[in-house]
């Protein structure tokens, strides 16, 4: 059994298990389910912006989706027990890479403190900030340190 990731842009057949997938996480979970509905899928699919999934041989296992208007990641979620194998950063890979590409200059996310999630960020680059309540902090990552990351020379275009 090939069980390697592949990664494309998400369409709209994807949003059930895009769905599922948020309903199943343990860690950022919804505190009312109904707080995300299918229409703001479909909506942040071109519309708005752009998604992404990841898929092993059994499915989708994780998706992304980044706002094309302000620059920010509206969702990176994986599968519960498929973590730890590169869903997460090849999607933030494809999402980062798109909204510089497309003009941003920073682009934001904010996420659950002391998480996995808070933990990911902070190794994948991004600048840690304020908190934005009680329980989410906000991420930024600019593009010259993305750049720098990435190795690509600065003054080079993406």
């Amino acid at each position: 059994m090939n069980n390697a990731l592949t990664f494309r842009v998400a369409t709209e057949t994807d949003i059930p298990a895009m769905s599922r997938i948020r309903l199943a996480v343990t860690e950022n979970a919804l505190s009312n389910p109904a707080r995300i509905t299918t229409q703001m899928y479909e909506d942040y699919l071109e519309k708005l912006g752009r998604g992404w999934v990841a898929e092993s041989s059994e499915g989708i296992v994780g998706f992304a989706y980044a706002c094309r208007a302000d620059g920010s990641v509206w969702a990176l979620f994986v599968q519960p027990g498929e973590e730890g194998r590169g869903a997460a950063r090849g999607m933030m890979n494809l999402l980062t890479s798109w909204l510089f590409s497309i003009g941003h200059d920073s682009i934001r996310l904010g996420t659950e403190a002391n998480t996995r999630a808070d933990r990911f960020y902070q190794a994948q680059g991004w600048k840690r900030g304020a908190m934005i309540d009680s329980v989410e902090v906000e991420y930024t990552l600019e593009r010259e340190a993305w750049m720098d990351l990435q190795g690509v020379r600065s003054g080079s275009p993406i």
